[in-house]
């Protein structure tokens, strides 16, 4: 008799094998769904012009974050050898050689520290680098999880 061990979480342990990263579609959703609410209050401030507009617009500010979220699904991804991000201007691929720097960094946010991630990019035949930073709204998990599987990959390069 063979006793196969199962487990039943969704999302513990994380999958360690996992090679794209997203903002959250409930994410998403709910900032879709805030702003059909502010909608409907901005109905109900009817002697209050100012009050109206400013929950307009902020429904509006509301729609734009979820509908860049959604665009760029997913936000960062590992091709084989390569690592693709895409971004409002499209999908930007980066070879193995044009990545200079991964780093995770501890920023302070809202009194405490939270981890960044931190890529110098690097095209070839291009003088400029480009720094991007990827939080967890960005990533859609820890920053430090995908810096694990950015290393797994072969991706992370050595320390200078």
């Amino acid at each position: 008799m063979w006793i196969t061990p199962v487990d039943n979480s969704a999302d513990y342990p994380q999958d360690v094998h996992k090679t794209s990263w997203a903002t959250p579609t409930v994410a998403v959703v709910a900032l879709t769904i805030g702003g059909l609410v502010l909608v409907v209050a901005s109905f109900f401030t009817g002697t209050d012009p100012a009050g109206r507009f400013l929950v307009s617009l902020a429904a509006i500010g509301l729609w734009i974050i979820a509908g860049l979220a959604a665009w760029q699904r997913p936000r960062l991804w590992i091709d084989g050898e390569s690592l693709s991000m895409k971004r409002l201007s499209g999908v930007k691929t980066y070879r193995r050689d044009e990545i200079t720097r991964v780093k995770l960094v501890r920023y302070p946010r809202l009194g405490r520290r939270v981890p960044m991630l931190e890529l110098d990019l690097q095209r070839s035949g291009e003088d400029d680098d480009r720094l991007v930073i990827l939080g967890r709204w960005d990533l859609g998990t820890d920053p430090r999880d995908v810096y694990d599987a950015l290393e797994r990959h072969g991706l992370v390069p050595p320390e200078r």
